[in-house]
């Protein structure tokens, strides 16, 4: 048997801010500082 080779694709995520979306590897660091520090949150009935 020959080993299973895994094919690796970058994955883009995309925010959205002042009404655009856009990936968030093309923000300044001081942006992609900001959006590590949100937080989720989930609004339960």
């Amino acid at each position: 048997m020959s080993p299973i080779k895994n094919k690796r694709q970058e994955c883009q995520v995309y925010s959205r801010v002042n009404g655009w979306y856009t990936p968030t590897k093309c923000w300044n660091k001081g942006k992609q500082s900001e959006y590590a520090d949100r937080k989720t949150y989930s609004i339960s009935k």
